[in-house]
């Protein structure tokens, strides 16, 4: 949280009569409440708030008529997500209660404050308004699912809360046939199907790994049940080209998957580090490229798709695999 250029930027509470004791962290949450407490104490931590000129630490005690400043972090005082336009992103379906954008490589679905000023849900605060406060939480503008960052193609969001759960529930049930294309190192085989629970890595929680044996841990890890079919479409120069399905929705699912089969996606910076980038390839190669769901107002099934982003064609073109 950077607060350089933005000291100007100030806004100051005096802690009322009768409140001596109070903890900084519960009277920040006071005044700024849209905050969540974690957010407060990361705040805290980086040097957002001042005590009577102080800087606020954390376990202060403060006391009737103390003030207590932020100056800069500008961010902290945002409710929800900061409009954006300035981002090239298409609209590949839409109705009066749902629509699917065409999410680029490199630009996040949401965040979660409002340090994130160019993710989707910012597009979608500038365009489409009545979106935010759709949803789980404040920075989700209606997404019901999200993308890596630098995984492209379809990403579907709610215009109402009715229509948001109704999603939400059959992501949840598996009842969302969700498809990608993914270009891995190696010759796959014809296809198969990878049915192995995932758990956070303990030693880099950044990662997703197999679950693997857990017992014998004092405390279990979380297991995520995580099914993934593959069907491999192409072979050339070292790379297969894969259509993939996902029938769960875990955290890296397909990108930790396809590397314990000893397959990973090319340009992955996580789970394919060591390996060389083809020519044109500046991010992961995964694209989703269709959506197949219910419609939560008609019932009727839906079918959203997104052409294979220009920069991985390129990428197939160079080893002489086909383009989808």
């Amino acid at each position: 949280m950077p607060d350089q250029g933005f000291a100007s930027v100030t806004r100051a509470w005096t802690v009322p009569p009768g409140q001596d004791g109070i903890r900084l962290d519960d009277f920040v949450r006071r005044c700024l409440p849209h905050l969540s407490l974690r957010e407060t104490r990361r705040a805290i931590e980086a040097g957002a708030f001042r005590v009577d000129q102080r800087l606020g630490k954390k376990g202060d005690r403060l006391c009737g008529g103390c003030v207590l400043a932020l100056r800069g972090f500008p961010d902290l005082l945002a409710e929800s997500p900061v409009p954006t336009r300035d981002l090239k992103v298409s609209i590949l379906y839409e109705d009066d209660c749902l629509l699917a954008l065409d999410k680029p490589a490199g630009v996040a679905t949401h965040g979660f404050s409002g340090r994130e000023t160019r993710a989707l849900a910012n597009y979608l605060a500038a365009i489409r308004p009545a979106l935010v406060g759709v949803g789980g939480n404040r920075w989700e503008a209606g997404f019901v699912h999200r993308l890596d960052r630098d995984t492209s193609g379809i990403v579907l969001a709610a215009k109402d809360q009715e229509a948001f759960d109704h999603l939400r529930s059959q992501f949840r049930r598996g009842r969302v046939r969700k498809k990608y294309w993914a270009l891995v190192w190696g010759k796959a085989g014809s296809g198969g199907v990878i049915d192995d629970p995932l758990i956070h890595d303990p030693q880099d929680r950044r990662k997703m790994k197999l679950s693997g044996r857990e017992g014998g841990r004092k405390r279990a890890a979380k297991r995520w049940k995580a099914r993934t079919r593959f069907q491999t479409v192409a072979y050339s120069r070292g790379f297969s080209l894969l259509r993939v399905e996902m029938e769960t929705g875990v955290t890296h699912q397909i990108r930790v998957h396809l590397a314990a089969l000893g397959h990973p996606l090319v340009g992955d910076p996580l789970y394919a580090r060591e390996r060389p980038l083809p020519p044109a390839l500046g991010r992961q190669f995964l694209h989703a490229f269709s959506l197949e769901f219910r419609h939560p107002r008609t019932g009727q099934q839906l079918i959203v798709e997104s052409p294979l982003a220009a920069e991985l064609r390129e990428v197939l073109r160079g080893l002489r695999l086909p383009c989808p």
